[in-house]
């Protein structure tokens, strides 16, 4: 199977590698295009633009930051809407809002292309290990024909119906996840400054109810101050203020959200926003300043 993708950032490059280790052929496209280097190295072909990677494959996959960026490949001179037709197929895996799924799907089904929304549950290491969780929503017939893969880059897949699914349930996860990691980062500073140890924070949720992957993954590495960006901070603050909007758009009161959204945003104004989401608890850490 011949594929095309757009957008190399931690999460893509990681993706696209994964497809070219499994035999898949791949030609790749970057806004900057000396990231595309490392994969040509695996056997990547490299797409002049949006469009150019379009003609070539049968199927396309976009893994871009954010709505805007996922907005600019498609709509932009050069962009994939020049040569997406009957026939060819947009997978689109970015973090977006349900809109912009929706503004996206209407452009391409109106080319008579086919569009599928899969943003994926999972950060750095999922990504190259093949273990992301995969929330796909849209044209029901290409899923299954982009399941092999789905199933190279992800160790599970769910179709969740029409376009704008997928979006939603991926921003209600990570809304979850954002929140999770305040409450923890909160604990850790709580912990310290009652004379704990922190380790020992973290033997003690391990064997607890509210043991999870995330606790386990980060706690360490935090409690050293180390914040390699699997999932930068940045983008965790943009799904949170998007998953806020969907709360304002059905009516549902969000508090705990709204406060891990302004912790975020406080990491972000101290220059944290390209560390890992982790790096909120720095912001526990740091006295508020008398004015």
């Amino acid at each position: 199977m011949e594929v095309g993708f757009l957008g190399l950032g931690i999460m893509g490059k990681a993706m696209a590698l994964n497809l070219l280790r499994h035999g898949f052929k791949v030609t790749v496209w970057n806004r900057t295009l000396s990231k595309c280097d490392e994969l040509v190295e695996h056997g990547a072909s490299i797409g002049e633009t949006p469009a150019a990677v379009v003609k070539k494959c049968k199927y396309t996959i976009g893994m871009l930051s954010d709505p805007s960026a996922a907005l600019s490949v498609v709509f932009d001179k050069d962009g994939l809407l020049e040569q997406i037709c009957s026939g060819k197929g947009y997978i689109d895996m970015s973090t977006v809002d349900a809109n912009t799924s929706s503004k996206i799907s209407e452009a391409v089904t109106k080319k008579g292309g086919d569009f599928l929304e899969a943003p994926v549950s999972g950060s750095k290491k999922p990504a190259e290990d093949g273990q992301l969780v995969i929330l796909a929503a849209g044209e029901s017939a290409l899923y299954e024909e982009v399941l092999p893969a789905f199933n190279v880059m992800g160790k599970k897949s769910f179709f969740l119906g029409q376009v704008g699914n997928g979006a939603k349930m991926k921003l209600v996860v990570n809304m979850i996840m954002g929140s999770m990691m305040n409450a923890f980062s909160e604990g850790l500073v709580l912990a310290d400054s009652s004379g704990l140890n922190q380790q020992t924070l973290l033997d003690v949720l391990e064997l607890g109810a509210i043991a999870n992957p995330m606790f386990k993954m980060k706690g360490p590495a935090m409690i050293q101050n180390n914040y390699s960006p699997a999932f930068p901070l940045k983008h965790q603050q943009k799904d949170m203020r998007l998953a806020l909007a969907l709360g304002d758009e059905n009516g549902v009161s969000m508090p705990v959200a709204a406060a891990a959204n302004e912790a975020f945003k406080k990491a972000r104004s101290q220059g944290l926003g390209d560390h890992d989401f982790s790096a909120v608890y720095e912001t526990g850490k740091v006295p508020e300043r008398s004015v």
